[in-house]
């Protein structure tokens, strides 16, 4: 029977089992590869331990759909025998588990794990995380309609103003970064546009219904 093969893996690597130079020599493997602070705030369930043994967190980017198995030995050769135990593809979306890096992902806030510092992660061979990320027919939809709350109730009446709210508060709304934002809404220029220039006209001539000593609907 044939193993399953992808391109998204992601293992875990111990201090104590690398050389010293282990950075360097991921990066001459030449695929991309995001990989955590190190883990070393993580509560243990081990009676006696508080923190479980410190750990880096690692996203492997394969150039074609290999097995987990090749991976495992590419990386051992790579890193020596004792480096890693364990490869497995990633099943979960590259979104949640690029977020997991730090502690961010649903799932990690849910069980209020320790968070790391999202400066700390290191990106090698042009790691882009917007290029794994996919969204479906409803996450799409969704996005659509987030943004145009937005820009409603924000009052953004162009491209730019969006792009420079995205990129100091779309933290705070939980958005992606704007090449995912462009990808959904390139489709859509046309509701867009009508949402833009309904902003535009209200701050050239003003709402009519709304009572302007009070602020509130006639």
């Amino acid at each position: 029977m044939a193993k399953d093969k992808a391109r998204y893996f992601t293992f875990l690597l111990y201090p104590e089992s690398i050389p010293e130079d282990w950075e360097m020599r991921l990066e001459s493997l030449g695929v991309p590869i995001a990989i955590s602070p190190l883990h070393d705030k993580d509560l243990s369930n081990v009676e006696g331990q508080k923190y479980k043994k410190a750990h880096y967190h690692v996203i492997y980017v394969a150039k074609n759909p290999v097995t987990a198995e090749s991976v495992r030995l590419k990386i051992k050769r790579c890193l020596g025998s004792r480096s890693v135990a364990m490869v497995q593809i990633v099943v979960q979306s590259m979104e949640n588990i690029y977020l997991y890096l730090t502690h961010e992902s649903k799932d990690a806030i849910a069980k209020n794990k320790h968070v790391y510092d999202k400066k700390d992660i290191k990106l090698l061979n042009n790691f882009d995380i917007d290029r794994y990320i996919t969204l479906d027919v409803e996450d799409k939809d969704d996005m659509l309609n987030d943004i145009c709350d937005l820009i409603d109730e924000h009052g953004l009446a162009n491209i730019r103003e969006l792009r420079r709210f995205v990129r100091v508060h779309g933290s705070e709304h939980n958005l992606p970064s704007m090449k995912i934002i462009n990808s959904v809404l390139r489709s859509h220029t046309g509701l867009i546009r009508l949402y833009f220039d309904a902003v535009y006209q209200e701050r050239k001539y003003g709402r009519g219904d709304i009572d302007r000593e009070t602020g509130e609907l006639k």
